[in-house]
């Protein structure tokens, strides 16, 4: 009789660690069974996540107990939800055709061009800059050089790396970025360009700029524009891949339990000196996720707003023809 009850305190015990474990889901394209990767995995309530590289991410019931529906999608994929109760080793995303609009490239292989570039701004006031989280996504409207032909060479990406603080013990991070490319639809961003995921990481070495070499994805900036947009994934794992981890903290509150967004470094300076407003930004885990400008509109108590530093001053090199 002891002998069996010390064999069925060993079988729960070993169950119960097992259910402890988080289970580890791949997403793939349900044509050609090719990763997804950096899917986003939204939770229906704001919150989510991201696959990472090789399209995997992982889930644990008891992290997130209160999530019973995951809604999953990508660029150039129709979204899909499947249920937290019985989770499937892969989940196959279809592509969708009109999600992902085709890039013509019609600049001219041949003929006269120069090299331009659009400097941009930045700054280091730690009171003027977003506080980078995975939920959000800003973009910033990018136009044709002087209205020539032009083909983006380097995206110079203003950031504040926190570097007069660095004796305060901020310490050492390595943060993902992603950069995406939107039609520009009468001033707001429309329909995805249809480039691939360009994924980069920053660290606190990094001072002012971040530039992002793009000369191989042949971007070419249409007559109207377009937007770029920058998005944080989260932090990079001692693998230099994207670490999966929780990306909001649970605090008790005497309102009960309120669920706040990790915020990443470096941050990113928004400018109060350019003109005009050019940028959007957006709730990624939200169903429509429906762009917004970054105005008195979308947050009248924003500090950012208030004190005028309504833009995020991304620069960029161009390759500019002549005709």
């Amino acid at each position: 009789m002891r002998l069996i009850n010390y064999i069925s305190l060993f079988v729960f015990i070993v169950v119960a660690s097992t259910s402890l474990h988080a289970q580890t889901i791949t997403i793939l394209d349900s044509l050609n069974n090719e990763p997804v990767s950096f899917a986003t995995i939204s939770f229906g309530n704001g919150l989510g996540n991201f696959a990472d590289e090789d399209a995997q991410f992982s889930f644990s019931k008891e992290k997130y107990s209160d999530v019973d529906t995951l809604f999953i999608s990508a660029i150039g994929y129709a979204e899909k939800f499947v249920l937290t109760k019985k989770l499937p080793e892969t989940i196959l995303l279809r592509p969708s055709v009109s999600q992902l609009n085709e890039v013509t490239v019609s600049a001219p292989k041949d003929g006269k061009f120069k090299i331009k570039k659009s400097k941009g701004k930045t700054h280091e006031d730690l009171f003027a800059s977003w506080l980078p989280t995975v939920e959000s996504e800003v973009a910033v409207l990018i136009n044709r050089f002087e209205k020539k032909t032009t083909q983006i060479l380097k995206l110079l990406i203003p950031i504040n790396a926190e570097s007069k603080y660095k004796s305060k013990g901020k310490g050492q991070f390595a943060t993902i970025f992603r950069v995406n490319f939107y039609q520009n639809q009468n001033g707001v961003p429309a329909e995805p360009m249809g480039y691939e995921n360009i994924v980069f990481s920053v660290d606190e070495k990094e001072e002012k700029f971040f530039e992002l070499d793009v000369l191989s994805k042949f971007i070419y900036i249409p007559e109207e524009g377009l937007f770029v947009s920058l998005q944080v994934l989260g932090y990079e794992n001692s693998k230099g891949g994207l670490a999966q981890t929780k990306q909001y903290r649970e605090i008790k509150t005497s309102r009960g339990i309120q669920k706040i967004s990790t915020s990443f470094r470096p941050l990113l300076p928004f400018t109060n000196e350019l003109p005009g407003q050019k940028t959007f930004v957006r709730s990624i885990f939200l169903t429509k996720k429906k762009w917004q400008i970054f105005d008195k509109n979308y947050n009248k108590s924003s500090k950012l707003i208030q004190s005028g530093h309504r833009n995020f001053g991304m620069g960029a090199e161009f390759k500019v023809w002549e005709n």
